[in-house]
This record gives C-alpha cells, sequence and structure tokens, in this order.
C-alpha cells in the first residue's frame, strides 16, 4: 500500500482519478481504491428490496441532516462515539427510530 503525505495545503481531497476513487476515512485517511464495476450484476430479489430500504434510509438521514434541530441531535451523538451523524441517521432509520417526526 502506498503511504501520501499531502501539504496542509490541501485540506479536502475526494473524487475520482480515471477507474479510481480517493476516499476519506472518519479518521481523516486518504485511500485510492478501484472503483467498483457493477454494471452486470443481477440483483435477487432479496437483495433489491434490501437496496431499496438502503435507498429509503439515506433519504432519511438526507431529510435528517437538512433539519438543524436534528441534525444537532446526530452530530451531539456522533461526538461521544466517533461516528458520523449521517451514518448515525442510516443506522437510525433501520432500527426505526424517526426523529423528523417529532420536530
Amino acid at each position: 500500500m502506498a503511504i501520501i503525505e499531502l501539504d496542509p495545503a490541501f485540506k479536502t481531497v475526494y473524487g475520482s482519478l480515471g477507474n479510481s476513487v480517493l476516499r476519506r476515512t472518519p479518521s481523516g485517511k486518504v485511500s485510492l481504491i478501484k472503483r467498483a464495476d457493477m454494471s452486470e450484476v443481477e440483483w435477487s430479489e432479496a437483495q433489491g428490496a434490501h437496496r431499496r430500504r438502503f435507498k429509503r434510509a439515506n433519504a432519511y438521514a438526507r431529510a435528517a441532516m437538512a433539519e438543524p434541530t436534528v441534525r444537532a441531535h446526530y452530530k451531539k451523538l456522533a461526538a461521544k462515539g466517533g461516528k458520523r451523524a449521517y451514518n448515525l441517521a442510516v443506522s437510525d432509520y433501520f432500527k426505526g427510530v424517526n426523529l423528523l417526526q417529532r420536530s
């Protein structure tokens, strides 16, 4: 694995380079990975159903991050657990928690 140290002028690095993707981990490390080719995958019915659930979970998380009070709640929880607020919102969707109904 190659290790790249970036100049402090580069605070954010993301995107793609050809058939590779730059990705930053929550700890701040940057990795370059090969882009997945999913063009010929045939999903089973269960996989399709799960992908639809994940689509709804992401929609909930985007809506939660757009609501200031809900976003603040998730940011507070994320800071305690060393996680990302968006990921906690996705997780809550699968657990049946909907904070948007309360606000």
